[in-house]
Order: C-alpha cells, then structure tokens, then sequence
C-alpha cells in the first residue's frame, strides 16, 4: 500500500532537489497518493529536514531544518532496497503512538536523503483480532529488595485468614452459580474485587465481612455456568482450595494475592516473596503446595 507510492514521490523529490519551496509543493500535489498518512516531509543525508511539515490542512510551519537523526525510525537497519516501515514509537509532539515509513531519494547512484511519512496509529485500519492468551506457564519477577527480605518476615493473619475457608465456598457460590467470571482475591488485605456476567465492564469489591457473610450471595441472581468457560465448573472448588492451601501453607513463603478467570482458564499467583506466575487452571491444580513452596523459596 505504501511502497510504491512513495517510490514514486521520493523519485520526484530527486529531481526537485534541495529547494524548501518546490519539494514544499511536490508534498502538498502528491499528499492525498499516501493513504493514511497523517505527515510528509523530505529530509537529507543526515536525517536534517529540507522541508516543512506537509499535513491534510497544507504546510505546517516551524520544522524546517528540524533533525531527526536521532528518532527511533531513523536508527532502524535501512533495507537495501531502500524503503523501511519503521516499528511504533511515541511521537514528540502528540506523545502518541505512531509509526514512520522512510524511503531513500537517490541522486547519482547514492543516497541524497530521505522522504518520510509518519502515522498515527489512531488512523490506520485495525489490525485482526488477537488469538487467546497463551496458557503456558510464565514468571514475572517483582521487586528484589522485597526477595531479599522475605525471610525476615513472617505472614501476619489477615481478617480473611480467620474464616478463609468459608470465604473460598462464598467465592465458589458466586463463580459457579451467580455469574462471577473473574476475582482477583487479596488475602493480606481482605478483599476480593470480582467480575459478572450482568455487569462485566465494572468490578464490584468484597471486604472480609462480605466474604464472611454468605448472605452476599443473594445479591446476584443464579445464573448457568456459561458453557464456553475453559475452566470446567466441577474444578472451581479445587481451585480456591488450593489457593487456600498455599495462602497458608509456610510463614514466610505465602500467598498475597490470586487471581482466576474461567474465559481464558488462567490462574495468577503472586507471593510474598514478590514473585508472580501465571498459568492455566489444569497447570496449577496438577502442582501441589511443596512445589510452591520450592519455586517461592
């Protein structure tokens, strides 16, 4: 789509040397033969702006003789064929992503500049839909001055540790039957927010009194366990015990925070050593807590 149109303009700019004015010109007649490019300009050897800003509205002013040499698509590996379409960056002006397609001008058999067309990614046509998250299992470290210390401190029970196992059934109540499709649960500090079939664009947020009452459960209708769930409804009950095994399990190497959605089957586990693992349901069930234990340690 856009190479050979810009072969073509950067043959012109060629001829039209290094006048402001007349390559000026030649952008705004060939501006509308780039589909959407949001700004064209020519630049020289060494990436120094030979003319304006050439935009949808005409000629914006006030970046002739600007350098570029040091933006990101000028420091991109050029192909020998001599057009790059550069990776996205944040642009200066804007700050928003964008993208560059540069193309050489060619006088004399060397290179004599450059004719540059930016992109904001805003404008461009949507790329296909991406596939579904990969279910492998990935390890995300986190702060190591937390990694460092986590034996000289010791899990304090939290309020929701004092009645975790009926906060794990309450939790269980509300995946399976009432429409809850994702919960990030933070033990250390009691909480639950939680996601539902009825209202999926907000969270809705349980203290530990929430998830010590069972009567919060009557707050949502029942609903059926949707049927394109990865996570089977027979092994949400496993799940929850296992974070709860592992929440538990060690004074020092210890759950803070989990995290289930039954759409993509992941689970996340983040521990106190700061330390988080993502994976798929049947991965975490199939590891039991000495395991754990051993990755925390």
């Amino acid at each position: 789509m856009l190479h050979e149109p810009l072969t073509r303009l950067a043959q012109s700019c060629a001829a039209a040397g290094n006048e402001r004015e007349q390559i000026n010109q030649l952008l705004l007649e060939r501006f509308s033969t780039i589909p959407y490019c949001a700004t064209l300009y020519v630049m020289d050897a060494h990436g120094i702006q030979l003319s304006d800003n050439i935009g949808a509205a005409g000629v914006v002013p006030g970046h002739y003789g600007r350098d570029r040499s040091q933006r990101p698509y000028m420091r991109e590996p050029m192909p020998p064929w001599g057009f790059l379409l550069s990776d996205a960056y944040i642009s200066l002006l804007g700050q928003r992503p964008s993208l560059t397609a540069l193309h050489y001008i060619w006088r004399d058999g060397e290179v004599g500049g450059y004719l540059g067309a930016d992109f904001d990614l805003r404008d461009l046509p949507a790329s296909p839909a991406k596939g579904a998250e990969p279910l492998g299992w990935r390890q995300i470290r986190g702060d190591p001055s937390i990694r460092e210390t986590v034996f000289l401190q010791s899990r304090v029970e939290s309020p929701m540790d004092r009645h975790i196992t009926q906060a794990m059934s309450i939790l269980e109540e509300l995946a399976t039957e009432r429409g809850m499709f994702q919960t990030v649960i933070h033990f250390s500090s009691s909480r639950a927010t939680a996601w539902f079939l009825d209202d999926p664009y907000r969270y809705r947020i349980f203290d530990h009194e929430a998830l010590a009452d069972p009567d919060v459960c009557l707050a949502w209708p029942p609903q059926p366990y949707p049927k394109d769930a990865l996570i089977p409804r027979e092994s949400i009950r496993e799940i929850f015990a296992g974070m709860r095994e592992l929440r538990l399990a060690d004074q020092n190497i210890y759950l803070r925070s989990a995290s289930m959605n039954i759409f993509n089957g992941m689970i996340s586990l983040t521990f106190s050593c700061d330390g988080s693992h993502y994976m798929g349901w049947n991965e975490f069930l199939d590891r039991g807590g000495a395991f754990w234990r051993g990755v925390g340690a």
